[in-house]
């Protein structure tokens, strides 16, 4: 699926995803990625339902901090257990768990709009 906007110089968006990966800044990417304005990595987890806090570590040490952290569950949204978004919302980030395709296309519209947005993502 590609996704277009209006790219703020500097600044990862994510051109598309599809089965397996995502396409960031023009790259190709295979497996779950963490995306920010200024970076990408990979994110070593299978599947959303195995998630920790330990996960969200890399997102920790994004300077500067991130706002918002967008995460994408793969093809459907998957609801977080309630002790994780708990931990999470103490560990001081805000978070949202939605689709990849939508995390995808939320991400971008941050980002474009000059916000401080990461995404974890799961591929479709």
């Amino acid at each position: 699926m590609e996704i277009s906007s209006v790219i703020p110089p500097g600044r990862r968006m994510i051109d598309g995803y599809q089965p397996g990966g995502f396409r960031i800044a023009g790259e190709l990417h295979q497996g779950p990625m963490l995306v920010w304005p200024e970076g990408e990595a990979p994110w070593p987890i299978g599947r959303i339902e195995d998630l920790a806090l330990a996960d969200l570590d890399p997102v920790k040490r994004i300077e500067p901090p991130v706002e918002v952290l967008l995460i994408g569950c793969g093809p459907r949204m998957v609801l977080l257990p309630s002790a994780l978004r708990r931990q999470i919302r103490e560990a001081g980030i805000g978070m949202d768990a939605m689709d990849t395709g939508a995390a995808c296309r939320t991400y971008n519209v941050l980002i474009s709009e000059g916000r401080r947005a990461a995404a974890a993502l799961i591929p479709v």
